[in-house]
């Protein structure tokens, strides 16, 4: 039986290497992926999941439902690692500053989603109402389930992000070209014109680099369950994107589309 690994992880794994973390905390944890990817390195490794049970590897691991945020028993990491789960949480800001309150000044929050940006799935919003992995929900919502709530685009995973503390925002592309149709290329052209006009016009860094991010995310990703993770969630089509983000030197952390 032929294994597919998700185009995310190596992604993630290049994010962990580059940030060399001591210590991290990976919510949902699933079957620990994680700890293949950074091999070798001297990091120690904690899990959250509440479906699955402790993975091999792992120093620590605690089974809680996220919707209540980080466990506030614990401690504070390098990074945090959100793959595939912020689609599955009704109350994500929660998340998101409980997560930032848990990672050390100077840390990395790496978040992968499923892309509802790309224009094939902005296609099938138009003709169906619902995005890609993303559909009705009536007669099956059961608090404590496995449930896609809330689609993600950059702008709206952006703002969360920046409303959480968090800076130094960054999107990591999960590709998928083979998975890339002719006409989202067409699709997406009018947008990358109207993203290249804002970043002509932005009066400040952040925002030149925010248009410009969104202008330039690559094509089509393969991290959903995605998380996200995270490739190109805008014009070109990618099943999801990633990003990262920094703490502040005071007391925040990252997330994955990266902040740094």
């Amino acid at each position: 039986m032929t294994s597919v690994i998700k185009s995310y992880r190596p992604v993630v794994g290049e994010i962990a290497r580059a940030v060399k973390p001591r210590t991290i905390l990976d919510l949902p944890s699933g079957e620990g992926w994680l700890a293949d990817e950074v091999n070798g390195a001297d990091v120690a490794i904690d899990g959250i999941d509440l479906y699955a049970g402790q993975p091999k590897g792992y120093r620590r691991f605690l089974a809680a439902d996220l919707e209540s945020g980080v466990p506030e028993s614990l401690g504070r990491y390098d990074m945090i690692v959100s793959c595939e789960g912020i689609e599955h949480i009704a109350n994500p800001g929660l998340f998101l500053k409980s997560a930032k309150r848990h990672l050390n000044a100077g840390g990395t929050l790496v978040v992968t989603t499923p892309n509802t940006w790309y224009p094939g799935a902005r296609l099938q919003y138009f003709t169906r109402g619902f995005f890609p992995g993303f559909p009705s929900l009536a007669g099956k919502i059961k608090p404590g389930t496995h449930m896609h709530i809330m689609p993600w685009s950059f702008p709206h995973l952006y703002l969360h992000l920046k409303l959480a503390g968090f800076g130094e925002i960054a999107l990591h592309p999960c590709l998928e070209e083979e998975r890339t149709h002719f006409f989202e290329h067409l699709l997406a052209l009018p947008m990358k014109a109207y993203c290249a006009s804002k970043a002509r016009k932005a009066a400040t860094p952040e925002e030149k680099r925010y248009w410009n991010s969104a202008n330039h995310g690559p094509p089509r990703v393969k991290c959903t369950t995605s998380g996200v993770p995270l490739a190109g969630f805008s014009f070109q089509p990618s099943s999801q994107f990633q990003l990262t983000g920094s703490a502040p030197m005071s007391s925040s952390f990252a997330h994955c589309m990266r902040w740094r």
